[in-house]
């Protein structure tokens, strides 16, 4: 394993895309908002703002109740895959594997702590791996408590799970698991991968929503090593938690929403939390290198022609490991500016029009999903057809794919789509996974 020993402080900037131009009357302003990331993460571990050790965490939760035993390819590729997350592990990361049934179990190192990763650790833990069986049921609420406990038992910097499931998790309410939830938001990152075609996507785009981490589906589970191995490495690529999107608006400026709409969508605005004076902070989680737009919209008070004003600062803000107060990284300005020329008030902003359009086109493959299961093919097909016309029109190639599986393409330009009589589940439910999936606009 590489040790990553240069400290190297990530650089954050902000850039704002947007139309300012209003008409007079007007009201609303959007702006789509770049936060990019470079220069710590996985170009070269971050040792922290006050030069301290940026010390990383990570438990991986395993599914061990009786239907990965059906077949028995899913426990043992789950093993293999687990096998293959411990040994993507940098030296000096903190971790645990915990089996998850209808109850939690310590799988390694056992003692109600994390494991520390060198050569021993890891030899151990895939040793540990050997002995996972299946049997019992699923209640994924204590799996996910279990792992805060976990990383709560050490001084971490960065605070991530990795959870697969291959059913639904009917041991518990979904109040239980909705609490569980709550209580672990802000305290770790999860990503959660769905093995098979017999777990409820929602429950597992819900929980990946809920800590701030990615969903996916892995229908064979001959694709999870891999996928593991990729997971663990983007978690080994952080080097900045908690991370907010601070948004100061002026008085009289209401805000409209505040969406994440690349690399997917994810809408923050319920998740504000005050900051002082007409600010509020938007989590955003951790970050490596990498880059992230938003979607801001405000609705500002009327003014004259000739008028302008400051509609929002956005800034990034990180957690002073001090102690002290959060501390900016980077900051944009969202603009208003009144005219009485229609061309520069009627302009969309291309940011801004195709990210529009990648939100809708997360609705409404939901929306014609949901249809479709319900027996409403003349609205499914209403839905689903409006999808193919938003993913051709913004050159969403991925899901265009993923919907050929689902309908029948007469016309992709007007969505002219026919239901097919007979879909693969694993293909419904993997459009349905990734339906939130974006494809960044070209600058």
């Amino acid at each position: 394993m590489a040790n990553f020993s240069k400290p190297t402080v990530p650089q954050f900037s902000v850039d704002v895309y947007q139309n300012e131009f209003l008409p007079e009357g007007g009201r609303d302003v959007s702006a789509i908002v770049t936060v990019t990331s470079t220069g710590g993460g996985t170009s070269g571990g971050y040792t922290g703002f006050a030069g301290g050790s940026a010390a990383a965490g990570v438990v991986i939760m395993v599914d061990c109740s009786g239907s990965m035993d059906y077949p028995a390819t899913k426990m043992r590729g789950a093993r293999e895959a687990t096998a293959a997350a411990v040994d993507t592990l940098r030296d000096g990361t903190h971790f645990a594997v915990v089996a998850g049934t209808h109850v939690a179990k310590e799988v390694y190192p056992g003692n109600g702590g994390l494991a520390v990763a060198d050569a021993r650790t890891r030899a151990e833990a895939k040793e540990a791996l050997r002995r996972l069986s299946a049997g019992g049921g699923t209640a994924i609420g204590t799996w996910l408590r279990l792992a805060d406990r976990l990383l709560s038992s050490a001084e971490l910097t960065i605070r991530h799970g990795i959870l697969l499931t291959d059913g639904r998790n009917e041991h518990e309410s979904p109040e239980e698991l909705r609490a569980a939830l709550d209580a672990c938001a802000g305290r770790f990152t999860c990503d959660a991968r769905g093995v098979g075609t017999d777990w409820e996507v929602k429950e597992v785009t819900g929980i990946a929503s809920a800590l701030l981490g990615t969903a996916d589906i892995v229908a064979d589970p001959a694709g999870l090593a891999t996928d593991f191995t990729t997971m663990m490495e983007d978690a080994m690529g952080k080097g900045v938690a908690d991370v907010a999107l601070r948004l100061w608006t002026p008085v009289g400026v209401e805000i409209m929403f505040v969406k994440q709409v690349a690399p997917s969508v994810e809408d923050l605005t319920g998740r504000r939390t005050e900051a002082g004076p007409r600010a509020g902070d938007y989590p955003t989680g951790s970050w490596g290198d990498e880059s992230r737009d938003y979607h801001v919209s405000v609705r500002v008070p009327q003014a004259a022609v000739g008028q302008e004003m400051l509609a929002a600062r956005v800034s990034l803000i990180a957690p002073d490991p001090a102690g002290g107060d959060p501390r900016p990284l980077s900051q944009g300005l969202v603009r208003a500016v009144w005219t009485d020329d229609l061309a520069m008030s009627t302009s969309i902003n291309p940011q801004v029009a195709h990210y529009t359009g990648q939100a809708e086109l997360a609705d409404v493959i939901q929306q014609g999903l949901d249809a479709r299961k319900s027996g409403d093919r003349d609205g499914a097909t209403a839905k689903l057809g409006r999808a193919v016309q938003l993913a051709a029109a913004s050159g969403n190639a991925d899901t265009a794919k993923l919907l050929s599986k689902v309908v029948d393409v007469v016309d992709a330009a007007t969505g002219t789509v026919r239901l097919k009589a007979k879909v693969a589940e694993a293909d419904e439910m993997t459009l349905e996974t990734r339906s939130t999936k974006t494809v960044r606009v070209k600058r």
